[in-house]
């Protein structure tokens, strides 16, 4: 789906608006009784069961709209789930390109609608301490299907993640059984056949490839990569920063990464690991097996040096792989064959890295004012948590998009595409019915987020998912005034450590100048932004560890 690499670059974008809301009131925290709020709520719902609202109820939405699949009205999805659930949406459209900013302004004058999807933690941060959005963790008992997954598949500790000050936390996450890293590289596996290479498991084992195809071809650049923007080589260097045991980079840029035997948060762009990491990257472009012109080409840049031959090393996820890479090179280079390589270990050891949290839900304080409140509990619940919730989301309806044989095994109906797998389809899943759309697919179980995956795909997955999931750091929630201060910080660090990271990694900056790298991130208060995630630490511990 389109959305993913947004996801990947969201990740970091955190929330710097700080944001007033009118009308909330000052017990949107209580949990006070609900037995006003219950119309259309059923009276037992528990995991299994199918959401029924008692009555017709509609709950306003936040609706994204994406432009590979422009939202329309009369979507199979919008009618059969409320034929399902008695539960009709109404979607406050916003355009994908504007949704943050949008989101923003409708909170600030208390206008959101009471469903907020599509937000990456920590963007949740900036709406706190208003009172402007839900403590959703106070009503979970309204969620079996929720607490459910997160007890089955031990998330705990991610959850844990996104609790504030308070303790409570305030966005309803997507939750993944395991975790999907779909972000590594792809190779070209006829030059590894060629030139007998095995295909590597470590990043020492990309090195050795990277010299082998620099020997063989002296004047092709092995390496030339794409996705290095808005910042340099934004995902090789996320890629290489999980890899050294950090919490990321690139473009996925995080300021502190927890330091499990000091037991507190080091600053990521400071580490040892950041340093090692950025000599590795050194030594790739000073043995000229990195393009230089990595850190500043566009994306299509680096497709037409991989499609001419230039290049035989790109970064890439399962659609990038299937959409840009093979079609391009079909048409240039008929032989070439290209394929994802496992996501190459580190010095942190085998593991997959990616989060098992997705984005999520916001819940407006307002609607726990709607007589109907446990009854859009449930109904959340239940499209984005249950099993069959999760499953019509994604697939449809059994017999018109898709079938299902005894096995459980989804299939497209020979007339519906997607993601290009039934491509003489006349029907587009997403476009024509409203299904497999990014703002309610998303999350659930291994066999269901895998459903759409190809042989190939699942192979990658299945060799990942082998791997131990990489440990969460513990929650550091900083007081309303802490994070006015470092929201100022954060800028010029970060800018700093791009700046440097680019001259460090091309060789314009001698990585003997490390040291004075440090002291002069220190003079742009590295330091009290450590002190500060270091004391919400230990003040979160002292509360509520």
């Amino acid at each position: 789906m389109a959305q993913l690499s947004r996801r990947q670059l969201l990740f970091a974008a955190g929330a710097a608006a700080v944001v007033s809301v009118a009308g909330c009131s000052d017990d949107a925290d209580d949990k006070k009784d609900l037995s006003g709020k219950r119309g259309g709520a059923m009276d037992t719902y528990g995991v299994g069961d199918q959401f029924k609202a008692t009555q017709a109820v509609s709950f306003s939405m936040l609706y994204n709209n994406h432009p590979n699949y422009p939202l329309k009205d009369d979507w199979l999805f919008w009618s059969e789930l409320t034929k399902r659930t008695g539960v009709k949406i109404e979607p406050v459209a916003v355009p994908l390109s504007d949704y943050e900013q949008k989101r923003s302004v409708l909170i600030g004058a208390g206008d959101a609608p009471f469903i907020i999807p599509k937000t990456y933690h920590p963007q949740e941060d900036a709406y706190v301490s208003s009172g402007a959005i839900l403590p959703v963790s106070e009503y979970l008992d309204l969620m079996p299907h929720f607490k459910d997954k997160i007890e089955k598949w031990n998330l705990q500790p991610e959850i844990d993640s996104l609790r504030q000050e308070d303790g409570k936390f305030y966005l309803l996450p997507g939750l993944h059984e395991k975790p999907w890293q779909d972000y590594t590289l792809a190779v070209r596996m006829d030059i590894l056949e060629e030139l007998k290479i095995p295909v590597p498991e470590t990043w020492d084992d990309v090195y050795t490839m990277l010299k082998a195809m620099k020997a063989a071809y002296p004047n092709v650049y092995p390496f030339s990569d794409r996705f290095g923007k808005p910042n340099p080589a934004g995902n090789l260097l996320n890629m290489l920063a999980l890899a050294y045991g950090l919490q990321g980079a690139g473009w996925n840029f995080q300021h502190t990464s927890w330091d499990a035997n000091a037991k507190k948060f080091v600053y990521t762009g400071a580490s040892e690991q950041y340093k090692a990491m950025l000599e590795y990257l050194h030594k790739l472009v000073d043995e000229k097996l990195l393009d230089p012109e990595t850190f500043t080409q566009t994306d299509d840049q680096a497709r037409q040096k991989l499609a001419s031959g230039k290049s035989f090393v790109i970064s890439t996820n399962a659609q990038t792989l299937v959409n840009d890479y093979r079609p391009d090179l079909a048409k240039t280079l008929p032989n070439a064959r290209m394929a994802k390589i496992p996501f190459p270990i580190g010095p942190a050891g085998p593991m997959n890295p990616a989060s098992r949290l997705e984005n999520g839900i916001m819940i407006s304080s307002k609607a726990r004012d709607s007589k109907n409140f446990v009854a859009m509990m449930q109904f959340i619940d239940w499209l984005w948590y249950s099993d069959t919730g999760q499953e019509f989301a994604k697939w449809g309806v059994e017999g018109v998009t898709y079938t299902k044989d005894s096995s459980g095994k989804h299939t497209l109906t020979p007339d519906v595409d997607v993601i290009g797998l039934n491509p003489k389809g006349t029907k587009h899943l997403q476009k024509d019915f409203g299904f497999y759309n990014g703002i309610f697919a998303y999350g659930g179980r291994l066999d269901l987020v895998q459903s759409f995956f190809s042989a190939e795909e699942m192979e990658f997955q299945k060799l990942l998912n082998a791997r131990p999931n990489v440990a969460v750091p513990p929650p550091h929630p900083l007081t309303d005034e802490e994070r006015e201060q470092v929201t100022l910080w954060e800028t010029p660090l970060k800018d700093y450590v791009y700046q440097n990271t680019l001259k460090f990694s091309l060789g314009q900056r001698d990585l003997g100048e490390w040291d004075a790298y440090v002291t002069e991130l220190k003079g742009r208060n590295m330091g009290s932004y450590l002190d500060a995630v270091n004391k919400a630490y230990d003040r979160y511990q002292k509360h509520h560890g």
